[in-house]
């Protein structure tokens, strides 16, 4: 039993698409996703994944609560950490260019009950992070409608029972009721993007590249604007003083990476798509490593702008970048011009933070049905959810599925307590990734690898120990609801997917 546990899937040289591997459907016939996304594609969807929660709302509960004007600092330690399992995930999906993503990789490396364990926090990481950056859009949302309430003179606002978490948790750890109903935006743009999902891959990439080329456009020209309003003095000091736990100082900055870490989980979206590359070889090392670069550079600029220009404790808000061009426009003397173009940018950002938190939800939209694809194929979920749709090509049951649950949490929970809960699955399955590599580069080094991890021996184990690292320090405050969730994904593994495995169906 136990060496059934740790069956792994045979691995084969992956045949380069290009060079013969049909592009519609399969040699025999069988429905399959199609093979239409570019190295352009790839990257704008990491891009898309990536650029969105971590700038728009997570800069702002990190710098307010952990780090402070160290949330540089935070975003470097997460930065490097997502590198070193960057590259190790350029490997795998490089040599194995299917839809699992790391539930895939460990499947072929340490086995069948660890692929569940790692899939099923991936279950974690999509379907929570869509949850989690559904909140954020609802709170630019409100945002954009008190605007337009301010320039017409007509209360467009929503309610507050209507706009915010019903529940959330209390410092003890505790649910509690907030007073509210329901976060109807939250709930409106996930079905708005399940939509989307469901009509296609094609679509959904096209519609994320305009989104990419909207919100880099306005954080780059909220950069240049605001660095002219930069107070240095703001910076100081630069780690504030420990205020009990990991509430500032040094323990602070690494429980701030921990929450920001959620902001760079883009690349892994990207690998989900790899079944779906034209050249996935070639292109899905660019596609990872190319939108973490440039991403990480983004964030660090942000983080560095928004401590400089409004006092940290202020930003603790789910629009940290509205609230920072409040604080200068109701704090810093500037002229009549100067404050038009700041009105002017306030807008651009609201409208490009909806835009670009869509892209957000748009790609972990896109991701998660692709695992529960893969774990399906596998037999260790549901047939249903293996499905594909006959026009679109798309795996629209487990779309549909996703799309409800990811519907209801945005609708009933805060920002903040789904954020962790992504951070710790994210974090689990990259370091799985790191491991796993160095697992397969002893048991099948004869395997063409398109990509190889420089140095794996020092980066491997180096970046499972960051991602472990950063992973405790959200689960020393999360734990039971880790263990919660771990325990109903053995649960259903017990009941449902050890019974209907095929790899063990097959094994004699």
């Amino acid at each position: 039993m136990i060496k059934g546990l740790f069956a792994t899937h045979t691995i084969e040289a992956m045949p380069h698409v290009d060079a013969g591997e049909p592009v519609e459907g399969s040699s025999t016939g069988e429905v399959t996703l199609k093979r239409v996304l570019t190295a352009r594609h790839l990257v704008m969807l990491g891009i898309g994944a990536v650029i969105g929660a971590g700038i728009f709302v997570l800069t702002g509960t990190a710098a307010a609560q952990f780090a402070g004007p160290a949330l540089v600092i935070s975003f470097l330690m997460a930065g490097f950490a997502c590198a070193l399992a960057g590259l190790c995930y350029a490997e795998f999906a490089a040599m194995l260019p299917v839809s699992g993503s790391a539930y895939s990789y460990s499947y072929a490396t340490l086995g069948e009950v660890v692929a569940w364990f790692v899939g099923w926090n991936l279950v974690l990481e999509y379907l929570f992070a869509a949850s989690t950056v559904a909140v954020g859009w609802s709170g630019y949302f409100n945002e954009m409608l008190r605007m337009l309430s301010s320039l017409t003179g007509m209360n467009f606002t929503l309610p507050a029972a209507l706009s915010s978490a019903p529940f959330t948790f209390n410092e003890a750890g505790h649910l509690v009721t907030t007073g509210t109903l329901i976060n109807v935006p939250a709930i409106a743009i996930v079905a708005a993007i399940s939509w989307l999902c469901y009509r296609g891959i094609t679509q959904s990439a096209t519609v994320n590249a305009i989104i990419v080329a909207i919100k880099v456009v306005v954080i780059l020209l909220f950069l240049v604007v605001m660095f002219n309003y930069i107070n240095t003095d703001l910076w100081h000091p630069f780690v504030p003083a420990n205020e009990g736990g990991s509430k500032f100082g040094w323990s602070g900055v690494i429980r701030g990476a921990t929450l920001v870490f959620f902001a760079y989980i883009g690349f892994d979206a990207v690998s989900t798509a790899a079944g779906e590359a034209k050249n996935p070889q070639r292109d899905m090392p660019i596609g990872i490593l190319g939108s973490l670069f440039v991403c990480t550079l983004l964030y660090i600029a942000m983080a560095a702008t928004l401590t400089g220009v409004a006092p940290f404790r202020m930003l603790n808000t789910p629009e940290p970048v509205a609230t920072a061009l409040n604080y200068v426009l109701g704090n810093v003397a500037v002229g009549g011009t100067a404050s038009y173009v700041l009105g002017s940018l306030k807008i651009l950002v609201v409208f490009a933070a909806l835009a670009g938190l869509s892209s957000v939800v748009l790609v972990m939209l896109m991701g998660q049905p692709r695992i529960f694809y893969a774990m399906s194929r596998d037999g260790l979920m549901p047939q249903a959810l293996g499905r594909l749709h006959p026009k679109h090509r798309t795996p629209y049951v487990g779309t549909i599925i996703v799309g409800v649950i990811a519907a209801t949490l945005a609708g009933l929970f805060p920002v903040d307590v789904l954020g962790d809960l992504v951070s710790m699955g994210t974090l689990l399955a990259f370091a799985t990734v790191c491991i796993g590599v160095l697992v397969l580069r002893r048991t099948r080094p004869e395997l063409p690898r398109a990509f190889r991890v420089p140095l794996p021996w020092i980066i491997c184990p180096l970046g499972a120990a960051a991602c472990l690292i950063l992973f405790w320090q959200a689960f020393a405050v999360r734990w039971p609801l880790l263990i919660s969730w771990t325990a109903i994904g053995f649960l259903i593994y017990g009941f449902y997917g050890y019974q209907h495995s095929k790899l063990r169906q097959n094994t004699p």
